[in-house]
């Protein structure tokens, strides 16, 4: 595929990904919308659409990676080209960016709403994410529709955490070309994808809230950081650094581990 391909699929793709998944999360979350309240179960299956959707619009045309994690983990396995990887990557973040803006775009008037509601400011410097106060003093109220946050501060067990998390997901991405005499699934594996996103969210993602991507946090952090909410609190960066390096290890992990027990 050409390099066109890559950076139209993979921006597109990752910006339709980031739309619908941190959309549900602002459908959820904010104050005046139809979806308030309406918990974890929505936003892993609404998670798991977002995947579907991205990656079947993508995948004709740059392979639908949608994730530095998979990038990396297809890399280390031989199926995607080194020199390939800077595109991959570039075309990701801008496309995540992209997405948390139209998310924004949305939601524009809840967002207002909501970040201006007393018991909202009331429960500030607290992200309603958060459990314990004294782990994440300045947590925005906003900041997990963009971003991931852990329940429990603790940065050794957060990163072994989205370790794990992304091994599985990298893991069933690339096994999927060992069906059908190594032809793969073909769309089915976007829906296979899926799936495996929202078992991910259901089983591993209450400790951080499964980024298991890392320009799916870094992109939309950013776009937190520089949107013009009031009262939109700190975009937490002393926490970024941890969804982004873990799903990297676990993308990694993952490729090695197919070359070692599936070639």
């Amino acid at each position: 595929m050409s390099s066109s391909d890559i950076f139209i699929g993979e921006t597109i793709g990752t910006a339709v990904l980031i739309l619908l998944g941190g959309g549900v999360c602002a459908a959820v979350t904010l104050k005046r919308s139809k979806a308030k309240d309406a918990g974890w179960l929505a936003i892993t299956f609404g998670w798991g659409f977002a995947v579907l959707t991205g990656a079947y619009l993508a995948g004709g045309v740059s392979g639908a990676h949608l994730n530095p994690a998979v990038t990396l983990g297809l890399a280390i396995e031989g199926g995607t080209k080194w020199s390939d990887v800077p595109l991959y990557l570039g075309s990701q973040l801008l496309g995540a960016m992209i997405g948390a803006f139209l998310v924004w775009v949305t939601y524009m008037g809840q967002f207002k709403a909501h970040l201006t509601d007393p018991e909202i400011l009331a429960a500030q410097p607290m992200d309603e994410g958060m459990v314990d106060q004294k782990a994440a003093p300045s947590a925005g109220p906003v900041l997990g529709i963009f971003s991931t946050g852990p329940e429990i501060r603790n940065y050794v067990q957060n990163v072994l955490t989205e370790v794990i998390a992304t091994v599985v997901l990298v893991l069933a991405i690339l096994t999927q070309g060992l069906n059908d005499g190594g032809n793969g699934l073909g769309t089915l594996g976007a829906l296979i994808t899926a799936l495996v996103v929202v078992g991910i969210g259901l089983s591993l993602g209450g400790p951080t809230g499964y980024a298991i991507n890392p320009v799916r946090d870094l992109g939309p952090r950013i776009i937190h950081s520089v949107l013009p909410l009031p009262n939109k609190g700190s975009s937490d960066w002393s926490y970024a650094w941890v969804p982004v390096v873990g799903p990297l290890i676990g993308g990694a992990i993952a490729g090695g581990l197919y070359n070692v027990a599936f070639k």
